[in-house]
């Protein structure tokens, strides 16, 4: 799993590349800590190259938009295929997340 964290028009961007799973969920766990730095930021999570999210990776997502909400911050999915949006909808986290 490879993650890069950008600032792309006062937008905080995490690319996510490869599979979110339970073993990679505490090193990507570490390289979202920018995120948490919100404030007067929003949050865009670059789904393009994600092939698989675990229930571990769901539970990232999740602490990140609960973090970014009291900040003022919105928490966006971008990119993300049909596999993983199934994912999303049977979860019922798609109606927690704007999609972009």
């Amino acid at each position: 799993m490879k993650t890069t964290f950008k600032e792309e028009e006062k937008n905080f961007v995490m690319y996510f590349e490869g599979r979110l799973d339970t073993a990679a969920s505490a090193e990507v766990e570490k390289s979202m800590a920018p995120l948490y730095e919100c404030s007067g930021h929003d949050i865009i999570l670059d789904c393009t190259a994600l092939e698989y999210i675990s229930s571990s990776g769901l539970r990232l997502f999740l602490g990140l938009l609960k973090a970014a909400k009291p900040k003022g911050s919105h928490v966006y999915l971008r990119n993300m295929n049909e596999d993983l949006r199934q994912v999303f909808a049977m979860t019922g986290f798609i109606n927690l997340f704007e999609f972009i």
